[in-house]
């Protein structure tokens, strides 16, 4: 509508306009030719004026006019076109909502009407099910009742039962007290009878016998008390010698059980060991300058260092088996690392020592738990530790002692004793045997002080303190040296020095020569073949 005026009132200002220069134009024109037309008053130019100015003011207000109408008719004709455009959108509005309100209607009727279904079915369900209980409910009452109806039956019944076995029972009782009465009646006279007649019989054997009761009870047993010993004695040796037969074969069984259950790897023992080198070179450079570094590995070590032809090799000896590890590791580190002065030397065998230590604690914490002994104190664990670079006749003690605490474990299970404490005994037993070299005394001594200052149980003290001795006041102890016998008895687990060696030979050819007319005896094939040779004059 406002835009429809604007155009109005554009167009009536430009009419205005238009006649305006007209008019100006006119006037000009008038005024420059005043002369040639012959207009010398000044009252006609001023009519003029005022009529031309009279025309310009008539223009616009008609041209006002026909805005202001225009502006009117063509607002109301647009809100009669967006009333009627509203008034069509309402009435479409109404139309959809009717529709909708149909629809709305029929579905609620639907779903009334199933509901109305399903509630008329459930009701039909419902009340046949309450038919059907009120039916079970009056059956079951009728067997209630008549239920009550036999117990009353059965209850008078058991009365009338009751009745009569309280009657049977007085009866019972009366006669059960004659019985009595007639029995003990009847005892009493069986009784003298009998007093009678053994009283003449026992005066009939004194005189047949010209024995007394009492001399005949008492040779009677003497006799009996003899024939007994005799008895028990046969049987007693009897089961003497079978318990002896028993117990061989069951002892047998029950070690050849342990062994075959248990076997276990030989690790021998050296007093020397070899290190390898990347090339000859390193051997100068280990010896040093005027020999200061092999004195100082051999002084730090206590290890003496073997540099010899063996191509690529140095060689540590020494009887310690913790000082020749010290040294191997400290070579071995010195060579791989590549810097060797006596500095470095004491750094590297420092090391080492914490190396090795490092190594006897993880050694006993193993130990432990692969026998399955726990609770054991740090300084123990260490000691059985410090067994694994220890060597008894060519045996490693470490796993000797693993080996009878098996053994043990195995044979105290089958005779019915303490396993645990024959188990701990066997690990423990050669515990002394870790500090034999510092402190004097028996291995056994020693490793049973050592323990039981440390906490260990006192029966597996007295296993390590009687492992050797003859005499032993526990099973477990006489376990724990049948273990350590039978591991060190095994073929191949120790082997003799070269010294016991060489003596054994000697007697052998000692023993050669003891006979008349030998000259000469030699043991050879390891002693297994004796080589004799004779004096001719002597022997035939």
């Amino acid at each position: 509508m406002f835009a429809v005026r604007s155009q109005v009132q554009g167009a009536h200002f430009a009419k205005i306009h238009a006649l305006t220069h007209v008019a100006n134009k006119y006037r000009i024109g008038s005024s420059g030719d005043l002369d040639n037309l012959g207009l010398t008053t000044l009252w006609e130019v001023s009519m003029v004026s005022i009529g031309f100015t009279i025309f310009i003011i008539l223009a616009v207000l008609i041209g006002l006019t026909i805005g202001a109408l225009g502006g009117y008719f063509g607002r109301g004709f647009l809100q009669r076109k967006s009333y009627d455009a509203a008034k069509s959108e309402a009435a479409q509005i109404l139309e959809d909502a009717e529709d909708e309100r149909r629809a709305i209607v029929v579905e609620g009727k639907e779903e009334a009407l199933q509901f109305r279904t399903e509630a008329e079915s459930e009701i039909r369900e419902r009340r046949s099910e309450v038919q059907r209980t009120e039916r079970r409910v009056a059956n079951r009452q009728e067997n209630v009742e008549r239920r009550a109806s036999n117990l009353d039956r059965r209850e008078r019944n058991l009365t009338d039962k009751e009745k009569s076995v309280s009657d049977l029972k007085q009866s019972l009782s009366e006669l059960q007290a004659k019985r009595k009465q007639t029995i003990r009646e009847m005892k009493e006279e069986h009784n003298q009878q009998q007093e009678t007649m053994r009283s003449e019989q026992l005066v009939r054997l004194e005189e047949i016998s010209e024995l007394s009761m009492s001399d005949a009870r008492n040779e009677l047993m003497y006799n009996a008390e003899q024939e007994i010993q005799r008895d028990l004695a046969i049987r007693y040796r009897a089961l003497e010698e079978q318990a002896r037969i028993d117990a061989n074969e069951k002892a047998r069984n029950i070690l050849s059980l342990a062994i075959h259950r248990f076997a276990a790897d030989v690790v021998s023992e050296a007093t020397v060991t070899t290190v390898q080198l990347p090339s000859d070179d390193m051997k100068g450079r280990l010896i040093g300058r005027e020999g200061r570094n092999i004195r100082a590995i051999e002084k730090a070590t206590g290890v003496d260092l073997i540099i010899d032809d063996t191509p690529e090799a140095v060689t540590l000896s020494c009887f310690d088996p913790v000082r020749r590890e010290i040294a191997r590791l400290a070579v071995t580190s010195l060579v791989s690392d590549g810097r060797i002065h006596p500095a470095r030397v004491e750094e590297m065998v420092g090391r080492s020592e914490k190396e090795v230590s490092d190594i006897i604690w993880k050694c006993g914490e193993e130990a432990a738990l692969e026998v399955g002994v726990r609770g054991l104190h740090p300084d123990i664990v260490r000691l059985l530790g410090q067994l694994k670079y220890r060597y008894s006749y060519g045996e490693n003690v470490l796993q000797h002692s693993i080996e009878v605490a098996h053994l043990a474990s195995m044979i105290a299970s089958e005779v019915g004793a303490n396993v645990k404490i024959a188990k701990a005994g066997g690990l423990l037993h050669d515990l002394g045997k870790a500090l034999s070299h510092e402190i004097e005394g028996p291995h056994a001594e020693i490793g049973a002080d050592i323990a039981s200052k440390h906490s260990v149980a006192k029966a597996v003290c007295v296993c390590i303190a009687e492992h050797h001795d003859d005499v032993m006041s526990s099973t477990e102890a006489f376990i724990v040296a049948a273990a350590d016998a039978i591991s060190a008895a095994r073929p191949g687990s120790r082997r003799d020095t070269a010294e016991n060696y060489i003596k054994r030979l000697e007697k052998l050819e000692e023993v050669g020569r003891a006979f008349d007319g030998v000259e000469k005896c030699y043991a050879i094939h390891a002693g297994r073949e004796v080589r004799v040779m004779v004096k001719p004059q002597s022997v035939d």
